[in-house]
């Protein structure tokens, strides 16, 4: 495809890619037995300097995921129960060894098949389009906002 056959970026033309990069990364985290959600809760905790606050976790995976916080919640727990993570006092959690050497597996498969999605694709490219998508992230996430905050308001 050229840039002058390409398609327009819009809403779908987002989604198709993000769709189709998270059946990669899913067909990656199912080999190892961990849900897309699963993973996300415990990157966050991978990447932190540190045990994590659990209802500031919870809070980061209901930004993250756009999902309930009782959902959120329950996902922490999977994790938790799955020995990925562990609680570190009564309001911490932090990762565990299995949680760690999983978190680092399934990145460094991922990054080998990202770098073959990516191979080609100019570096200046790459940055207008992650411009792009911050963009579209950042106003998605203020109407999100609204349309919550309306709907809090508005039974």
């Amino acid at each position: 495809m050229t840039t002058s056959t390409a398609p327009p970026v819009d809403g779908r033309a987002i989604g198709l890619a993000h769709y189709a990069s998270r059946a990669v990364l899913e067909s990656v985290l199912v080999r190892h037995g961990i849900t897309f959600q699963q993973s996300v809760t415990l990157r966050l905790v991978a990447v932190a300097e540190g045990p994590v606050d659990r209802v500031r976790l919870a809070g980061d995976v209901v930004g993250t995921l756009k999902i309930g916080l009782p959902d959120a919640n329950g996902v922490v727990d999977e994790v938790i129960t799955a020995g990925l993570l562990a609680p570190d006092d009564p309001s911490r959690v932090r990762i565990t060894d299995a949680g760690r050497e999983l978190h680092d597996r399934t990145s460094a498969e991922t990054k080998v098949i990202a770098a073959r999605i990516y191979a080609g694709i100019p570096a200046d490219e790459r940055a207008v389009t992650g411009r792009v998508l911050a963009l579209v992230t950042e106003r998605a996430n203020r109407e999100l906002a609204a349309v919550s905050g309306a709907t809090a308001s508005h039974p």
